[in-house]
């Protein structure tokens, strides 16, 4: 079963985007055929989205589903006249906190996202630099301002870890691959050792990794599913014998990773500080 879905938003889209995936991952037995339609704001652009959602209606046979994060009234009631489900966040979650808080809602477009006294957002884009400074362990000498250092082999996921966390999150993140070179003995590099309170280890499972690699560099040894065997055991052997805590990445998004690795380690998140 297929179903079309709108997300539509007077802003970035981003807000009505995740809140969507959040609930249509709940229905994994259909296919959705998803559009994100951002900068919806006027009645002219409102009507156009209307034609289209139309347009998906009448080619599936069934009302495409549509969630909105509008926040102007008379844009929300075009979209309304559509042939689709409408699932307006405005009208299902602010009205009811506003009668709870006794209070009227500002109704600016992209407030969900705005930066103005915001005191975290500098924070963030410091730790994005830091992420891309001390990428693959570019710069092992800046790894005492790391909140956290990912170490595993490479391809397990270690660079959109550390971007993800930086950017949503201003955690300081470092990164350091684990090469052939470093499992003769078992033991951390030295370039770690001294920051081993700071590791969080990332693990793959090696035949997912095999194809990873595969995509970069097909048919060599690097990607050889013999060779992702020997690293993958050879650095989850050097985890438990050092003691550094780690994850499995195999089936996980960039977000699962993130907040796991965060729980578990107790790092604040500081984009969500006020």
């Amino acid at each position: 079963m297929k179903r079309s879905v709108f997300f539509i938003s007077d802003g970035t889209g981003i807000t009505a985007e995740t809140l969507g995936h959040s609930l249509l991952a709940q229905f994994e037995s259909i296919e959705f055929d998803e559009v994100t339609l951002p900068y919806i704001d006027s009645v002219e652009k409102a009507s156009e989205v209307v034609m289209e959602i139309n347009r998906a209606a009448d080619a599936d046979g069934v009302r495409p589903i549509i969630i909105d994060t509008i926040v102007d009234k008379s844009i929300r009631e075009v979209i309304a006249g559509a042939n689709g489900y409408m699932m307006d966040v405005f009208d299902t979650f602010v009205g009811k906190l506003q009668a709870e808080l006794c209070s009227n809602p500002v109704n600016a477009v992209g407030k969900s996202h705005s930066i103005a006294n915001n005191k975290t957002y500098n924070i963030r884009i410091d730790a994005v630099h830091f992420a891309l400074d001390n990428d693959d362990g570019a710069r092992t000498k800046h790894y005492d301002k790391a909140d956290l250092i990912l170490v595993g082999v490479s391809r397990s996921g270690k660079t959109p870890t550390s971007l993800y966390m930086a950017l949503q999150f201003g955690v300081y993140v470092g990164n350091y691959p684990l090469t052939e070179d470093d499992f003769d003995d078992l033991r951390l590099p030295a370039a770690l050792r001294e920051y081993k309170s700071k590791l969080f280890g990332l693990t793959i499972d090696p035949v997912r990794l095999s194809a990873i690699r595969n995509e970069r560099r097909p048919n060599s040894p690097y990607a050889a599913l013999s060779q992702c065997q020997k690293e993958v055991r050879a650095v989850e052997a050097m985890f438990n014998r050092e003691g550094v805590p780690f994850i499995q990445t195999t089936h996980a998004s960039v977000e699962e990773i993130s907040t796991r690795i965060m729980s578990q380690v107790g790092i604040k998140r500081r984009s969500l500080q006020p």
